[in-house]
């Protein structure tokens, strides 16, 4: 059993859907930090259902600091988020009848139906939300050592947006975009699609991509705490995930050798590569190119069409309609959930390379 994420800075996780509050635990960060809960907020808004393409269940997320932060800035302490759940309809949701795609039955098989079972739980992507508060701190903290990232739709249901291009341009104009793309056009086909399926009664899912500026090389350790290792680890916590490719990924297969290698030069006394098909990762460790890696998202599992389950109680198998309110695609509220775990990550990882007061020193 267990609920912690990090080395040197660890997150722990708690709370259900229907609980009274979710919340985080953020250990580790250095003191002095100043935490800017207008950015937490704008954070949390980025992940808050909006319109047709969402679920109807809207969350204030009003949270609280209630350790860890005096006078406007970490303590160095454990810091504590807490997020009520104000707009709960538990009636919605039925014991015993798993819904195919969650959790509902691994958590049965875990727990000896001793979980919380509305909503999904703690397996709920609304837990996602503490993430995202805490996330902003480290994602804060990044920037104030020249570290931005960002997340971008790089793909839904077979409509495909722009690669990234001036990444520092992109990657401030990503930060304020509700629906994460970055060809608009592309963003209103990627909508219809969405609304289209919610009319079914059905859901899409897709791909988001990723990137990471302004990281030093030498980053990540050998063997089994790589860069790639340690996120992948962390990414694949996030409800939805499936899939995770840095640089060009599987697309590596089909290449040559002499077209997969990324090429070193010295340019104004720098060492870069010609080109970045592994993601800005060699043997594990950042070598001060963009780190890049793509995550698939799976079509919401909650759809309104009758599907096959099992009545746990009985032991035979039964239909199952859903019913409450769900999202027809989670791919754009899961991108700042990616940007907040990558950057909880890459706190770890920097800290364990330049000690636990990196944010001051480096």
């Amino acid at each position: 059993m267990k609920n912690t994420f990090g080395q040197s800075v660890t997150v722990t996780l708690f709370g259900e859907s229907h609980g009274a509050q979710i919340g985080a635990v953020l250990d580790g960060m250095a003191p002095g930090l100043f935490v800017d809960e207008d950015f937490i907020r704008h954070q949390l808004s980025l992940r808050r259902p909006r319109g047709k393409i969402s679920t109807s269940r809207v969350e204030a997320d009003e949270f609280r600091i209630v350790s860890g932060l005096f006078e406007g800035r970490t303590t160095g302490t454990p810091l504590c988020i807490l997020i009520p759940n104000t707009n709960t309809r538990s009636g919605d949701y039925e014991r015993g009848l798993p819904r195919p795609g969650h959790a509902d039955y691994t958590a049965q098989c875990k727990y000896h139906g001793f979980q919380d079972y509305r909503g999904g739980g703690h397996f709920s992507g609304r837990v996602t939300a503490a993430l995202v508060a805490v996330g902003a701190i480290a994602i804060s903290a990044l920037r104030q050592n020249g570290i931005l990232l960002g997340t971008h739709i790089s793909r839904l249901a077979s409509v495909s947006d722009r690669a990234f291009g001036h990444y520092e341009a992109d990657l401030e104009t990503l930060g304020d975009l509700a629906f994460p793309v970055l060809d608009p056009m592309a963003g209103d086909r990627m909508r219809e699609r969405i609304e289209s399926a919610a009319s079914e009664g059905d859901s899409v899912g897709g791909v988001l991509e990723t990137a990471v500026i302004g990281l030093p090389a030498g980053i990540g350790e050998p063997w089994f705490d790589t860069v790639e290792g340690v996120l992948s680890h962390a990414l694949f916590s996030i409800p939805g995930i499936k899939g995770v490719e840095f640089g060009d990924g599987f697309a590596l297969a089909d290449m040559k050798g002499s077209e997969a290698n990324d090429g070193f030069r010295a340019v104004d006394g720098r060492i870069v590569t010609t080109t970045n098909h592994n993601g800005g990762i060699n043997g594990g460790i950042t070598n001060g190119m963009p780190v890049v890696f793509r995550t698939a998202v799976k079509p919401t599992p909650s759809i309104f069409r009758q599907q096959e389950s099992v009545d746990l109680e009985t032991g035979k198998n039964a239909l199952l309609t859903l019913e409450g309110r769900h999202d027809p695609a989670i791919i754009h509220r899961a991108r700042v959930v990616v940007d907040s775990v990558t950057a909880l990550v890459l706190c770890d990882l920097l800290a364990l390379r330049f000690g636990t007061d990196f944010a001051d020193t480096h």
